[in-house]
């Protein structure tokens, strides 16, 4: 267009564009684009993030290899440190504070070390899974996958360290006299339920921990908490015996407890049902189905503000 101005001169304005008046959104609607790295639809990411089992199998090998690369004794240490851990805790509870108190010597000794080994699989993921997305920056920032791969590979990471574990509970619960038996297929069951359950919590864990990194230094403290609580070194029914029924139940109902003794069930000759709360295996998958449904749909709801700012 143009237009004759006071000096008879010649001036030329620029054409109104078909875009004036626009805002953001409709610009963006009009032209097919679509913010980066949004969040996309449940569906979706689950589609994705089966596309990455690669990946998520690999990265959580990979971790698996390098956590004990700079130690002398290898992988040894993810069988030595439960054990040492199981030695302390006999030493102090079982012979000092006398926490077997109603159970054999070849009962508890299986007992204790179990709980320590299924334990430390959930503290361990719960650990990894708060440091998943803080303790992994640039990796976030640098390529574009499901944030979700990072936990999930973590606790499968303790899954596959867990596994390496079982030949020495094995071997320790044989030594005192619970040899193998139909009983022990639950194991399959009762670990599978509880790598659901750890999963669940390593997504919610990391959430949490993207936004406030310093949870990491508070962590080992709660674990400490819920291991004390949970049964770990002595038996719930029994030395909770002359205290209020509903303190007992509730700590024999926590998803520590009840996979911790589901594992003892299925392995400990001298370890029936009578230890066990009724419906346990309800309960189990019911803790499971909770953490693991829920703590993925939390985790994904941030998808889009993982690694920013």
């Amino acid at each position: 267009m143009s237009e004759t101005t006071h000096d008879r001169s010649v001036a030329v304005t620029a054409p109104t564009s078909p875009d004036e008046g626009l805002t953001a959104a409709e610009l963006a609607a009009k032209y097919g684009l679509s913010v980066s790295g949004a969040r996309p639809s449940l569906v979706e990411y689950v589609r994705q993030l089966w596309d990455r089992r690669h990946f998520i199998l690999a990265f959580s090998r990979a971790k698996l290899t390098a956590q004990y690369s700079q130690a002398k004794l290898g992988q040894l240490w993810q069988v030595v440190t439960p054990l040492l851990n199981a030695a302390v805790y006999f030493f102090i509870f079982g012979v000092i504070l006398e926490a077997d108190r109603g159970m054999e010597r070849e009962v508890y000794i299986p007992f204790l070390v179990t709980g320590v080994f299924v334990f430390t699989f959930t503290q361990s993921s719960v650990m990894a899974g708060v440091r998943a997305i803080s303790g992994n920056l640039g990796l976030v920032r640098a390529l574009h996958f499901p944030r979700a791969s990072l936990p999930v590979s973590f606790a499968l990471q303790q899954l596959q360290q867990l596994l390496f574990s079982m030949i020495v509970l094995f071997a320790v619960t044989v030594a005192f006299g619970s040899y193998p038996d139909l009983s022990w297929v639950l194991i399959v069951p009762a670990l599978a339920l509880q790598f659901c359950f750890n999963t669940g919590l390593a997504l919610i864990m990391a959430r949490a921990g993207a936004k406030t990194p310093d949870l990491a230094q508070l962590m080992p403290f709660v674990m400490r908490t819920w291991m004390y609580a949970s049964g770990v070194m002595y038996s719930i029914p029994i030395m909770l015996a002359d205290k209020p029924q509903w303190i007992a139940d509730t700590l024999q109902w926590n998803p520590a407890a009840i996979y911790m003794d589901l594992v003892r069930f299925a392995l400990i000759d001298g370890y029936g049902s009578e230890w066990l709360p009724e419906h346990v295996w309800a309960v189990a998958g019911g803790w499971a189905l909770l953490f693991a449904v829920g703590g993925f749909v939390y985790f994904w709801k941030a998808e889009e503000r993982y690694g920013r700012g």
